[in-house]
């Protein structure tokens, strides 16, 4: 099983801004959800994880070794990261949504994120028959893992939600992928109020 994390919540999360490469740590609420995270998976045979810190930290609390992929790493915003949505022009936003190659100024496209998470799921697809592998990553990589696991493309990123610290589940075949959960959340239910 492929087992998708988004990390727990950063003040960024909190704040509402556009969170891409920016490298935040957890909040107190962030490292509650990781250790309710890692409670609720329980023992896997590998975990992956984003360079980035917020990930890396949730990561960590399963306890075990975490190999770094640089391909899970959040979409970059370019210019917009870090910046409340409200200041981000509509136009960009409605050309973005027709188009997932539409790429921010100075940042990566939809399109970008799903050919380089496609690539890192099918390296994963092997290990994953086989045993349980946690990948803990960000809201446009698990879309994009999503899409793969559906065999959609990158414009499904726009009518999905991933909340934090949220779990989505791809049992993987000889026959592909297979979506079987998306967006878990009741691990929460004491850790910081999240709602899906």
């Amino acid at each position: 099983m492929l087992i998708l994390v988004r990390h727990g919540l950063t003040q960024a999360n909190a704040d509402s801004l556009l969170l891409g490469r920016s490298d935040r740590p957890l909040t107190d609420v962030g490292r509650a959800q990781a250790a309710a995270i890692a409670e609720a998976v329980g023992s896997v045979g590998l975990i992956v994880s984003s360079p980035l810190q917020r990930a890396r930290e949730t990561a960590e609390a399963f306890g075990t070794a975490v190999d770094i992929d640089e391909r899970w790493i959040e979409i970059d915003y370019g210019e917009y990261d870090c910046r409340p949505l409200a200041d981000v022009p509509l136009e960009f936003w409605e050309a973005w949504r027709d188009d997932p190659a539409q790429r921010p100024p100075g940042g990566e496209s939809l399109t970008d994120v799903g050919v380089r998470v496609r690539e890192a799921c099918l390296d994963l697809a092997e290990r994953a028959r086989g045993e349980d592998v946690v990948v803990v990553t960000h809201v446009s990589p698990i879309k994009a893992a999503v899409a793969w696991a559906l065999g959609t493309g990158d414009e499904i990123a726009w009518r999905t939600f991933v909340a934090v610290a949220s779990i989505t589940r791809i049992a993987v075949s000889d026959r592909g992928p297979v979506l079987r959960s998306f967006n878990e959340c009741q691990h929460l239910r004491d850790e910081g109020g999240i709602s899906c």
